[in-house]
């Protein structure tokens, strides 16, 4: 079974905030003491760091939930609670972050260390000493902390690799590596041996080094699901330069012409950039009885498509891994293409007239909504009065009205009204149910 994991969905919360206290100096020698109640503490927030140690995502198949610690509530004397750490989440190179619900662009995690956060924690609920006045100096009123944020985060990897082998199976890509490199990645004379990416080191005779990744077979029909291919083609987005692998014997009854125009389709057809990479003909098996032939025939082939699209052609290297035939010169030939060769993001960057101009941010999402249930009850939903409603100390009644004037100042009294609402109706904020007083 293929423990390779590139793809997941984590649950995150950031921790909830402290709640601030109710408390007042009863000290012998202090009179007239007022009010003391502290701040929370904030809760720690969720973040992701990038741990080079890691190379795919196995670390998320069975612990998938992670939850910050609260914060610290507030103390008397007007002491502040302690604020909760940062839950620090390990992720590899190469990790790409989206909202799962909303589909936005989070980050891309490349560089040792980098980090993201995912979801704040709350911030700590004020004590009573923030609401003294001179009208009320002794206020027995406190904020809970506020809620952590909570999000379903989805985890994609790309493996980091300067050079991408692509081709048909069986064409000879887990040789070349292993060939090249000191990775030892499965070889054997059957279709889709390799099943995950492969990663190697290659170190040029001229000194130069890069990262070259083996990945699994591609064929016909790879870019709607056919095959492997689907499975891994994001991989070669990260890739700088592509060595396209060609068997070159057609022992398998295929024209190796035909080979190269398939798998460049699918390339095109999974994302249209990829053809803007760099790419490398590797014609390997040339040690084999009609390869020289074959090679030939490509090359006049190619010759054609070429003349009528663009007067560029690619570079052909005729190399034999078994035998170790012009593996050299593809080496040294790939470093050189990769020094000149531009890096590519992964997101499309457009920039509209309507993207940079911006005055600030506006939410469309309603305060508050009204609904009713079956029993006639009257349920208020909606992000920022749910928000207020946490943040509220049900214990003590000065918060409580202060949370009713919160009430109608969103104007939930007068839209109620407007609905219907009579005097003595029930209405519910989650698990709260009050009478609708006119």
């Amino acid at each position: 079974m293929s423990m390779f994991l590139d793809q997941t969905t984590i649950d995150v919360k950031a921790g909830k905030g402290g709640n601030g206290m109710v408390a007042f100096r009863r000290e012998k020698f202090v009179p007239n003491g007022g009010p003391a109640g502290g701040d929370g503490g904030r809760g720690g927030d969720v973040v992701l760091i990038v741990d080079e140690g890691l190379r795919t995502l196995m670390d998320f198949r069975y612990n998938r939930h992670f939850q910050a610690q609260a914060g610290e509530n507030g103390m008397n004397k007007s002491m502040h609670g302690r604020g909760s750490s940062n839950l620090y989440v390990k992720v590899p190179q190469g990790t790409i972050v989206r909202d799962e619900d909303t589909g936005e662009l989070l980050g891309d995690l490349v560089e040792e260390g980098q980090t993201l956060t995912v979801a704040k924690g709350g911030r700590g609920g004020r004590g009573n000493v923030h609401f003294a006045t001179a009208k009320n100096p002794a206020p027995e009123m406190a904020e809970n902390g506020e809620p952590g944020t909570q999000r379903n985060i989805g985890l994609e990897l790309r493996v980091l690799a300067d050079v991408g082998l692509v081709g048909f199976p069986s064409v000879g890509k887990s040789t070349l590596l292993s060939v090249v490199s000191a990775a030892k990645p499965k070889i054997g004379a059957y279709h889709f041996t390799t099943l995950v990416p492969n990663l190697g080191m290659v170190s040029t005779s001229n000194g130069a080094d890069f990262v070259i990744a083996d990945l699994p077979g591609l064929i016909e029909g790879a870019s709607q699901g056919v095959g492997l291919g689907i499975q891994f083609l994001q991989h070669i987005e990260r890739t700088r330069v592509i060595l396209h692998v060609i068997d070159m014997s057609g022992m398998e009854g295929r024209d190796p012409y035909e080979d190269y125009v398939a798998i460049n389709q699918e390339l095109a057809s999974y994302d249209l950039r990829l053809l803007e990479r760099p790419q490398i003909i590797v014609a390997n098996k040339i040690d084999m009885p009609n390869a020289e032939e074959n090679l030939q025939h490509f090359k006049e082939k190619l010759a054609q498509k070429q003349e009528a699209e663009t007067p560029e052609q690619p570079l052909i290297f005729p190399i034999s891994a078994v035998t170790n035939q012009g593996i050299d010169s593809l080496v040294n030939a790939t470093a050189d293409l990769l020094e000149k060769a531009p890096s590519f993001s992964l997101q499309e960057e457009t920039t509209t007239e309507e993207d940079t101009v911006q005055y600030g941010y506006t939410s469309n999402e309603p305060a508050f909504e009204i609904q009713r249930d079956p029993d006639a009850t009257w349920v208020l939903t909606g992000n920022k009065l749910e928000k207020q409603f946490e943040m509220t100390d049900l214990e003590h009644d000065e918060s409580i009205r202060r949370f009713s004037r919160q009430l109608r100042k969103l104007g939930i009294d007068d839209a109620l009204r407007e609905r219907g609402a009579k005097d003595g109706d029930l209405v519910r904020i989650k698990d709260f149910v009050f009478e609708f007083v006119e």
